[in-house]
């Protein structure tokens, strides 16, 4: 999982990072992830936890996060602000400002969330659900600015939450459950269990909106690795034959050209495209 991130191309070497940790597994996990690859990009950690209060249990979510941040010998700040209503928009934005409010006393270029790939399946199927155009469907992007100053990154979206959970347990980590994941009223959680019996018929569900997510974003954006992407299909697609190339051949493609690499790819079956310094060769 530390290689993952690290691949990820996210975080930014030296950058000092405030990390979220709400107690459940899942920042539980990217904290101890970060904490794990710090000395490879010289990072400078603290973890951040945002009591709203609203529940019995809160007060066992930060006592795991105060047990996290010891085991990994971070320091932790933990904010209680008081909200007006119990919404889940209004606690995510007072949970956002309490967050940007530690990382500027923290003088962090960043806050980290532990936001993974059910969560993006779910933010784009929610964007879908209420008729929302590109931007939406593109869903939640790996790296933004939050606020002047502070970035919000997310270096999990391509994890499930299941490898998350695992790498809990086989880290020996403590982490709390929340009990309104379990409530059904509550729009995002309905999507989510509709989703947890979809996904034994769909073992690739997640990953593929998650590649969706991030093509839709990119073309909008009209990345370097987006018009890379276009160059390799136009060239596919004056063949009939090629039509059918999968996705992932057309990405290594792509990432290739747009790094000035080299190599040969094998787009199908008998069909190989050989790729000079960044630029494309007869195959």
């Amino acid at each position: 999982m530390e290689q993952h991130v690290l691949r990820g191309d996210v975080l930014r070497t030296g950058e000092r990072l405030v990390v979220a940790c709400s107690g459940g597994p899942d920042s539980v996990a990217l904290a101890a992830v970060l904490a794990a690859i710090a000395p490879h990009l010289e990072l400078q950690l603290s973890i951040a936890h945002v009591n709203h209060g609203v529940r019995t249990s809160a007060w066992q979510d930060e006592c795991v996060a105060m047990r996290v941040a010891a085991s990994l010998g971070l320091a932790l700040d933990v904010a209680a602000p008081k909200p007006e209503g119990h919404d889940e928009a209004m606690l995510r934005t007072v949970r956002y400002e309490s967050l940007v409010e530690i990382a500027r006393r923290r003088g962090a270029s960043a806050v980290a969330t532990a936001h993974h790939a059910e969560d993006q399946t779910e933010t784009v199927l929610l964007a879908l659900f209420r008729g929302s155009g590109p931007d939406g469907l593109g869903g939640m992007t790996a790296r933004r600015e939050l606020v002047p100053g502070v970035a919000l990154v997310r270096p999990l979206l391509r994890i499930a939450a299941e490898d998350l959970r695992y790498y809990c347990h086989v880290s020996g980590l403590p982490y709390a459950i929340d009990p309104t994941n379990e409530d059904a009223a509550m729009r995002r959680n309905a999507v989510r269990e509709a989703l947890a019996s979809l996904r034994p018929a769909f073992p690739g569900l997640d990953e593929a909106v998650a590649r969706a997510a991030e093509l839709v974003a990119s073309e909008r954006a009209g990345t370097d690795r987006a018009v890379l992407r276009r160059r390799v299909r136009d060239l596919l697609r004056d063949e009939a034959s090629l039509s059918d190339v999968d996705f992932a051949h057309v990405e290594a493609a792509a990432r290739t050209m747009e790094l000035g690499g080299s190599g040969r790819f094998h787009m199908k079956k008998g069909v190989t495209l050989r790729i000079e310094t960044g630029r494309r060769n007869e195959p």
